[in-house]
């Protein structure tokens, strides 16, 4: 890697930390720091769903497959485009009617405490492992283009996100979220046409790739893999946690929709585009094998891109995957500081939330960073990402889930079936394999993992219906909504421009540095120089319409 691209990592770097500490003063209360008012414009939120999912797994995992089995990467993902038009539909207006900070602030209102503070300990478990399985892909995109050991990169990376998110909250992770959207796509759109001619173009592309290169599934990526992962896709981005603050954090149900159709656009087209440059290298270095092809995404951004265009990429490719990281950060300290160290001292300030929300950024930030040094000896990210997606997903959040919808679940109910599905699930991952002899494959890891709560929750629902079980329980619920949704609300609207217009300056930052860049570089110049207009147009658009300021008006209906 040239001193040029190294400088554009830095620059970029101090970009996005700019960005993100500008709001270390925004975090006054729990709403805030973890809500971001609470009328978030649809579009941020939707744009910030879709790298915290998108960036855990496209460079590394998605890419790992993308090189090694082709198409197939493709139509995982779009499974994922299934998943958010149906959310859009019925589930993310759910939540946001809910009036809820978080999803375990819901689960408190609808299930009880006991039931909340049980899913609290498996939800704060699970993330510090997911978290830590998502760092280790930043730090690998670090290590195959610079050569710095993993260990180190995971360090220092997992330093750096947590700082950020500690200081500036959620609009730090939305405003980088969609900051990394806008570099990321102008870069890809660079990388594909770049990648294509060192090849010879799409017909050598076609012609020399391997066969059933393009078949949409295989032996171990099978339809009934396909349609057990949708529908693990549709409870995971329903029901997680920290996806649950996108679809609460917009003002009405219907940006709450926006958000889920917005994903869901996103990923009908992303998936294509995102995942060609992997495949071509498949043609260009069919030589990968073991745990190297998860670098075939960054071997083959360095085959191509110009200098400087290298450290753009590398940097939007950390900050976007570090997503996932920075969002499970913050969701998950905001339930330390909103639904556990509030219940025990309920007439603590604002103030003195939001440092306690900091304070466990850092103390989760710290474990995290400790699990992503111990991803290698579990046998590589792919197999990580899919054995706890298998085990964890169907039982942890569609459980909860399930109570938006039926006034007949109860706290104990839900609970039941989450720990007997987690332990159904744990026993044929882990011990049976060595007990019996007996192992699952993939798309029966995934039936599994999806079908047992399905089935729990539905013969529970019958059996509650007939003995009409569980409505008083719903009933409070009800109640208590009503209360929240009539209390005062204050709106957002200067700090939603504001946030707008730190986008717009980093996206217009950006564009200068692209036509820098092309005139820096020798090849792709006029490819990187007309990329770089159209994000300084972009930028200044966003800031040009955000200029004006607005009053702060209360709510008081």
């Amino acid at each position: 890697m040239s001193k040029i691209d190294i400088g554009v990592i830095i620059v970029f770097t101090l970009l996005v930390f700019i960005c993100g500490l500008s709001f270390s003063k925004s975090g006054k209360n729990m709403k805030s720091f973890f809500a971001a008012g609470g009328a978030l414009p649809w579009w941020m939120s939707g744009l910030s769903l879709f790298m915290s999912f998108f960036s855990a797994g496209t460079f590394v995992v998605w890419g790992s497959i993308a090189y090694s089995s082709g198409w197939v990467a493709i139509t995982i993902q779009s499974t994922m485009c299934v998943a958010g038009l149906i959310i859009g539909f019925f589930i993310a207006p759910k939540w946001q009617k809910t009036k809820a900070l978080t999803a375990a602030e819901f689960i408190t209102d609808r299930l009880g405490y006991s039931t909340q503070k049980i899913y609290t300990y498996l939800f704060l478990l699970i993330s510090l492992f997911t978290t830590g399985a998502f760092l280790y892909p930043v730090a690998k995109i670090v290590e195959v283009s610079t050569g710095i050991p993993i260990g180190t990169s995971v360090i220092v990376l997992g330093v750096l996100i947590l700082i950020y998110t500690a200081v500036g909250g959620l609009w730090a992770v939305i405003v980088t979220d969609v900051l990394q959207f806008v570099v990321l796509t102008a870069a890809v759109l660079i990388v594909v046409p770049l990648s294509l001619d060192k090849i010879g173009g799409m017909d050598n592309f076609v012609s020399q790739a391997p066969e059933n290169f393009f078949a949409l599934v295989n032996e171990e990526y099978s339809w009934g893999f396909m349609i057990a992962f949708g529908l693990y896709n549709l409870f995971f981005i329903a029901g997680n946690w920290a996806y649950v603050q996108r679809y609460t954090s917009v003002a009405t149900p219907k940006d709450a929709k926006k958000v889920g159709w917005l994903f869901g656009a996103l990923y009908l087209i992303s998936p294509l585009v995102w995942m060609l440059p992997p495949m071509i290298y498949r043609v260009l270095n069919p030589e990968l094998d073991g745990l190297a092809d998860e670098g075939a995404y960054l071997l083959m951004c360095k085959e191509v891109l110009p200098v400087g265009m290298l450290g753009l990429m590398l940097g939007g490719m950390v900050f976007a995957t570090s997503s996932s990281v920075n969002t499970t950060l913050n969701i998950s300290a905001g339930v330390l500081a909103n639904d556990v160290y509030k219940h025990f001292r309920p007439n603590t300030s604002g103030d003195h939330l939001v440092k306690v929300g900091r304070w466990s950024t850092i103390a989760l930030g710290v474990i995290t960073i400790i699990v992503a040094l111990l991803v290698p000896y579990m046998g590589g990210i792919v197999e990580v990402v899919m054995s706890v997606a298998a085990i964890t997903g169907g039982a942890m959040f569609l459980p909860p889930m399930w109570a938006l919808f039926s006034k007949y679940q109860t706290g104990k109910s839900v609970l039941a079936i989450t720990i007997v599905s987690l332990l159904i699930n744990s026993f044929f991952k882990f011990v049976s394999p060595g007990l019996f002899d007996f192992s699952l494959d993939r798309a029966q890891e995934m039936w599994l993992g999806v079908g047992v709560p399905v089935v729990m929750l539905f013969l529970f629902e019958l059996y509650a219906r007939t003995k009409k079980t569980g409505i008083s329980q719903y009933m409070d619920y009800q109640v208590l909504v009503a209360k929240k949704a009539s209390e005062p609300n204050e709106e957002t609207g200067e700090g939603n421009k504001r946030g707008a217009k730190v986008i717009g300056i980093g996206v217009a930052s950006t564009g200068i540095l692209l036509l820098i860049l092309s005139y820096i570089g020798k090849t792709g110049t006029a490819l990187v120089a007309g990329m770089g207009v159209l994000v300084v147009l972009l930028g200044s658009f966003i800031i040009y319409r955000n200029s004006k300021s607005i009053k702060i008006t209360k709510d008081i209906t």
